[in-house]
């Protein structure tokens, strides 16, 4: 089934303590152009999540937002500096029997001392980190993915029923093309008749003439490539590779083959309906520049 490139996604979970949120959203871009934005803290975690997001995504810009909340991590640990409190202790109770004091250390007042106590950032286990970061974004990305197939379901159901239209118009152009040239004949006919008067009419020469005009303005070539580019369209949309480039160059075939109708039509019912034949190929060009 063909994705639009266009999509939201997000996923939350818990690793090493740490609340993860991923978010992506992707717009139209002719090439994939990956952006991943996360806590300078967790860099380290930055290829690694671009790698997974490139094995679901070829085509479109893409923002990844990864946001970190530490509060119920216990990042920081506090630690006490033993030997410089026993020798506190021993100063404090040396004091006390030297000078007859009386020694009235408490731990909160000890704790005061300078240096007893240090505040240090709890180290992170950057390789657990990324591995629960990625299965976040995998998560995120399956969100991420079912949004694209419904977009692009919807996308698919437009282009079916504009080829459906433009086969039709396809249709008109191959039925009035013939009477074209019936016309031709018949205004032929009258022009000759009228100049040479009873000196008759070359028969052979009418045929001639009018199958020379025939020739001319003949699209039988142009609407069979047209229903044969059809096909292969129906066929790609109906696939589930990405196909979006491929549907661009393949339109630009629709309209190479709609503009040469358009120059040998000699009739103004067939310059109409070649109109509207372009103007559906125009239409679903625009289409499937969402299309992944």
């Amino acid at each position: 089934m063909i994705k639009s490139m266009t999509g939201y996604g997000s996923a939350k979970g818990t690793v090493e303590g740490l609340q993860i949120t991923v978010e992506l959203k992707s717009v139209n871009n002719r090439y994939l152009d990956t952006s991943v934005r996360l806590p300078r803290s967790f860099l380290f975690a930055e290829d690694a999540v671009k790698s997974a997001v490139q094995k679901h995504i070829s085509r479109g810009k893409v923002d990844v937002f990864i946001s970190v909340d530490s509060t119920e991590a216990g990042e920081m640990t506090v630690k006490v500096n033993e030997a410089l409190l026993r020798g506190y202790l021993e100063a404090m109770e040396h004091i006390s029997e030297e000078y007859g004091l009386v020694n009235d250390a408490t731990a909160l007042s000890v704790s005061r001392f300078p240096d007893v106590l240090s505040v240090e950032k709890k180290d992170l286990d950057a390789d657990a980190i990324t591995a629960g970061m990625l299965d976040i974004t995998e998560n995120a990305l399956h969100d991420f993915n079912a949004m694209r197939e419904r977009e692009g379901a919807k996308l698919r159901e437009d282009v079916l029923s504009r080829l459906d239209v433009i086969d039709a118009l396809v249709s008109t152009v191959e039925r009035e093309s013939p009477k074209t040239v019936a016309e031709y004949r018949a205004r032929l006919e009258a022009k000759m008749a009228e100049v040479l008067g009873s000196a008759g009419i070359d028969e052979n020469r009418i045929l001639a003439e009018a199958a020379i005009f025939a020739d001319h303005i003949a699209v039988d070539e142009e609407t069979v490539r047209l229903r044969s580019h059809m096909s292969q369209l129906k066929t790609m949309i109906n696939g589930s590779s990405p196909t979006g480039r491929k549907i661009d160059f393949l339109i630009q075939e629709f309209n190479r083959e709609a503009n040469t109708i358009g120059s040998k039509c000699q009739n103004s019912d067939i310059a109409h309906t070649v109109v509207d034949l372009k103007s559906e190929i125009e239409k679903i060009r625009e289409q499937i520049q969402n299309i992944e």
